[in-house]
C-alpha cells in the first residue's frame, strides 16, 4: 500500500471533491483518481461514490477513514524520528513560547542548554501568551514559556523569573518621565499582562497623552527607534539595544513601573522537562 494513495485519500475525504484534492497536493485529477482507485483495490472495498462530478464517502470510506489518519501520522512521526537519529537525537523537548521571551532571553538560554544537552532535540513554537496554557494542557508542548498564567486547571505554573518594567525612547535626545510623555505618542498593548493598569495610571497623572496600540514587542522597539513612540518594557527585551545604543532608558518619575514575570508551564514531568526546567531556574536569573 503506497503512502501516497492514504494522503490522497484523506485529502479527498476531507473535501469530498476530487479537483480540490488535486489543487491541494498539486497533482493532477487523474492522479487522484488514480490513486483512490488503487487504495480501493487494496482494500478491496468503494471508498467514494460517484455521482457525476461529485464524489462522497461511502460507509466503508468513512470507516477507514481513522485508520488512514493514523498510519498517516504512524508514517510521518517514524520519518521524523528517524531523522532526529540520523542527527544524534535520542530525546525530543517540545517547547510553546511567548514571542516576547522567543525574542529575548531565550535564544541565548537555548544555546547553552542544547550545548549542555545535546542529545536532545528542541522543538520550538511561538504562539500568542495566551495560547500557550492550552497547548500545554493538550499535551502538544512539553513546556510552556509565557508571561501571563493560564486558565487552564490540569497544568503546573511556576513563576521563574520576575524582572522590572522600564520606559524606553528614542536615544537621539535627552529625556524624563514628563518631557517623553508630553512629546512622544506612548506605545502601549505589546505586552499581555500590564498594560490596562499601568495605562489608568499613566492617563491619571498624563491626562493628555498620545497612545498608540502595536501588539508587538519586536515592532515597538522599531518604532521607537524611529523616533515614533516611547513604550513601557521589560527589560530584558531591550537590554540589548540600550547596550547598543539604540535604545534609551528613560527616568520615571510619578509612573511606578510594574514588573513583568515569566511563568513555566507543564503537564507532565518527563525527564527533559525536568531538565529544562532546573536549567532554566538556574539560568534566568543572569536577566
Amino acid at each position: 500500500m503506497d503512502i501516497k494513495w492514504i494522503k490522497t485519500f484523506i485529502i479527498a475525504a476531507q473535501y469530498e471533491n476530487f479537483r480540490q484534492a488535486s489543487e491541494e497536493l498539486f497533482v493532477t485529477q487523474p492522479a487522484i483518481t488514480k490513486h483512490i482507485k488503487r487504495l480501493e483495490e487494496q482494500l478491496n472495498s468503494q471508498l467514494f461514490e460517484r455521482v457525476g462530478k461529485h464524489v462522497a464517502l461511502t460507509a466503508a470510506g468513512h470507516h477507514f477513514l481513522p485508520y488512514a489518519r493514523e498510519i498517516l501520522a504512524q508514517y510521518e512521526q517514524g520519518l521524523d524520528e528517524f531523522e532526529a537519529w540520523k542527527q544524534g537525537y535520542k530525546r525530543k523537548l517540545s517547547i510553546a513560547t511567548a514571542p516576547q521571551i522567543a525574542s529575548s532571553v531565550l535564544p541565548f538560554l537555548l544555546r547553552s542548554f542544547m550545548d549542555q544537552y545535546p542529545d536532545i532535540e528542541v522543538l520550538i513554537n511561538v504562539l500568542k501568551s495566551y495560547e500557550i496554557g492550552e497547548e500545554v494542557s493538550a499535551g502538544r508542548a512539553d513546556i510552556g514559556l509565557t508571561r501571563v498564567k493560564p486558565i487552564q486547571t490540569n497544568i503546573q505554573c511556576q513563576m521563574i523569573h520576575e524582572e522590572p518594567v522600564i520606559l524606553v525612547g528614542p536615544n537621539d535626545v535627552s529625556l524624563d518621565e514628563k518631557a517623553g510623555l508630553h512629546t512622544y505618542r506612548l506605545i502601549t498593548h505589546n505586552h499581555p499582562a500590564y498594560w490596562n493598569d499601568l495605562l489608568h495610571d499613566i492617563k491619571r497623572l498624563y491626562p493628555n497623552v498620545r497612545t498608540m496600540a502595536v501588539n508587538q514587542v519586536e515592532i515597538t522597539k522599531k518604532f521607537i527607534e524611529q523616533g515614533l513612540g516611547i513604550s513601557y518594557l521589560p527589560r530584558s527585551m531591550v537590554k540589548e539595544e540600550i547596550s547598543m545604543g539604540k535604545l534609551l532608558e528613560v527616568k520615571s518619575n510619578r509612573i511606578s513601573p510594574p514588573a513583568s514575570a515569566t511563568y513555566i508551564l507543564t503537564k507532565v514531568e518527563t525527564n527533559e522537562a525536568t531538565a529544562f526546567s532546573q536549567f532554566l531556574g538556574e539560568e534566568i536569573v543572569n536577566f
